[in-house]
């Protein structure tokens, strides 16, 4: 039995990883600087949360006290690993990691990776093929920049994070409109809740028009291994919401995705842990989107769950451990697992969501995050998604049909 510190999870809610490692036999102590944050969120949260050991607010919160918190405690019950899936904690992670003598990507890596800006120059100091960019820190900046790359444009925070706060800029309209909008919030910045601000540089980055697609890679002393390809499928523009994905997937060059995602990460150093990488791949190769220093989040590691027949999150723990990464080496999926939002089609007060009463046993999971009451509206940003459905098949084709076919089959009604 091992003893884990997990700082942070996503959303306020998702304790899968707490979950599985306390299925596995774990001790998990859960470190955070907002003990309520998360136990405001209902009873499946508390229960998740009673699986941990213990739970150690840092509060006020600073590396500094997590890391005098963490040391009390692995003085007492020493930590065979740290693990993190939250963007905003992953500097903190890794420098405690560093301190505490444990595995985790280094904090040079960590600090670059968590900057868009910092690893395009990175990406370019190698000549690796990429975007054209330019960092903006001003209204002028961010003409200049918009100028020199040509429209379209997309404009991103540099340390942001799950697309939000992401702006497609067609033309000088559309960019003098952005940056109204900035000057009328002039002084302040985007919240990434848990005490964490925005710091206000933007990534300026050429729009490349393609197929996005996610790839998860992990990265041992053995070497790196492509865990497989996600196909998105995105909602028309103006929204940046993905309507679904397919994992794995037969449409792309596997070999030559995993030479470019190991390319990249080769350039900014990475050296351990999981890296989640999006990319567009363009009719003449892909072009990188961003590079996160973690496993991907939020429902995918259920949809490439069921696609493995296996816990991803199981195997980020054991990665951590030292148990190495070389058995996923021989990993191969068992299906195709696609997963399909449910959204709605106008703005309104939801009143009832009616589910197909007859599934197949090809559907693995459905889930619904918004309730009877809650406003929603067309999905302008993942946020907006109401639920979702997870479905396998012996083709992609096959997995997303099935999806497809479910979503449709779903009625959302608005008060």
């Amino acid at each position: 039995m091992a003893h884990i510190l997990l700082l942070e999870v996503p959303g306020g809610n998702d304790f899968t990883v707490l979950e599985d490692a306390a299925a596995m036999g774990h001790q998990v102590t859960f470190f955070t600087a907002d003990a309520g944050f998360y136990q405001c969120q209902g009873g499946a949260v508390t229960t998740a949360m009673a699986l941990s050991r213990e739970v150690v607010e840092v509060r006020p919160y600073s590396y500094a006290a997590l890391e005098h918190r963490a040391r009390e405690v692995h003085r007492q019950r020493p930590f065979d690993a740290i693990v993190c899936i939250l963007d905003i904690r992953m500097i903190d992670a890794s420098l405690l990691a560093q301190a505490l003598g444990l595995r985790f990507l280094n904090p040079a890596t960590t600090r670059m990776a968590r900057d868009k800006f910092s690893v395009r120059e990175a990406l370019a100091s190698h000549g690796v093929r990429q975007p054209a960019f330019a960092l903006a820190e001003s209204s002028n900046d961010l003409r200049r920049a918009a100028a020199a790359i040509g429209y379209p444009v997309l404009v991103k925070p540099s340390d942001g994070y799950g697309s939000q706060n992401v702006t497609a800029v067609f033309s000088d309209t559309d960019l003098e409109a952005l940056i109204r909008s900035r000057d009328a919030g002039a002084g302040q910045s985007a919240d990434y809740g848990l005490g964490v601000r925005a710091n206000n540089r933007l990534s300026v980055e050429q729009y490349v028009r393609g197929r996005m697609i996610g790839c998860d890679v992990f990265t041992s002393e053995q070497g790196r291994i492509l865990l497989g390809i996600n196909d998105k499928l995105m909602f028309p523009p103006p929204s940046f919401a993905i309507r679904g994905s397919c994992f794995p997937s037969d449409r792309f060059d596997t070999t030559a995705i995993r030479d470019y995602a190991f390319q990249i990460l080769d350039a900014i150093g990475f050296d351990f842990g999981a890296a989640h990488i999006e990319m567009i791949v363009a009719g003449d190769g892909p072009y990188l989107v961003e590079v996160n220093p973690r496993l991907v989040s939020a429902q995918i590691p259920f949809q490439m769950g069921y696609a493995l027949e296996r816990s991803i999150y199981a195997d980020l723990i054991n990665l951590h451990l030292g148990q190495g990464a070389t058995d996923l080496q021989e990993i191969k999926a068992h299906w195709f697992s696609a997963i399909r939002w449910i959204v709605a089609d106008r703005p309104g007060r939801l009143e009832t969501i009616e589910l197909p009463s007859e599934t197949s046993a090809s559907i693995r999971r459905v889930a619904l995050f918004k309730a009877p009451g809650d406003e929603v509206c067309p999905p302008l940003s993942n946020g907006d998604r109401i639920g979702y459905v997870i479905a396998v098949g012996e083709s992609q084709a096959e997995a997303e049909r099935t999806a497809d076919q479910y979503v449709q089959s779903s009625v959302v009604r608005l008060q």
